[in-house]
């Protein structure tokens, strides 16, 4: 599982595990580019409809709270990466 934490696509995922991180990806950072087929390859991976609300609604909140920490320049955890040179 530590691939996960730095790369998704390094772990050892099942099908329904990896269409939610390549959902959870795509609506990170690309936003304006999701449509109908992502919710069907959700459906497709065996999310229903409730699931695939909550994955939008956590993935949202989280991008969220990582702007707003970001915006007030919050020290990270000292377990954390370190952030990018700026």
């Amino acid at each position: 599982m530590a691939a996960v934490a730095t790369d998704w696509r390094g772990g050892e995922l099942d099908a329904a595990d990896r269409a939610l991180a390549e959902y959870a990806e795509k609506l990170t950072l690309t936003p304006g580019a999701m449509g109908e087929p992502d919710i069907e390859r959700l459906r497709g991976a065996g999310f229903d409809d409730v699931a695939i609300h909550d994955l939008i609604q956590v993935t949202g909140y989280f991008n969220y709270i990582n702007r707003i920490a970001d915006g007030v320049d919050v020290e990270l955890e000292p377990e954390m990466p370190p952030r990018p040179p700026r």
